[in-house]
């Protein structure tokens, strides 16, 4: 599929993106680049090719969920520059 210069000025336009001739050209240049791998891509036969999710066969591997104890609010609220009735004091962000 080719690209011509007047559909890349057209799309930076429409993207608002100031572009001047030289740089116009280029992406002209990179662009046909893209489609014309996008295309050897298209002529490569994939039909007994099975569809996956990742190239690689991760698979996820979970921890056990063990129970622990976990840490007093105390503890926690130590060294809070600011608290309140067991509770973190925190600036207002929202009007």
């Amino acid at each position: 599929m080719a690209i011509s210069k007047e559909t890349v000025k057209q799309v930076t336009h429409l993207a608002r993106i100031d572009l001047g001739p030289e740089e116009l050209d280029l992406l002209s240049g990179q662009l046909k680049q893209i489609l014309g791998f996008i295309d050897i891509l298209n002529r490569i036969d994939v039909t007994k090719i099975a569809p996956m999710s990742h190239i690689l066969e991760n698979l996820n591997v979970f921890r056990s969920d063990k129970p622990a104890s976990s840490l007093a609010s105390e503890k926690a609220l130590e060294n809070a520059p600011r608290k309140e009735t067991g509770f973190f004091v925190v600036p207002k962000i929202i009007e």
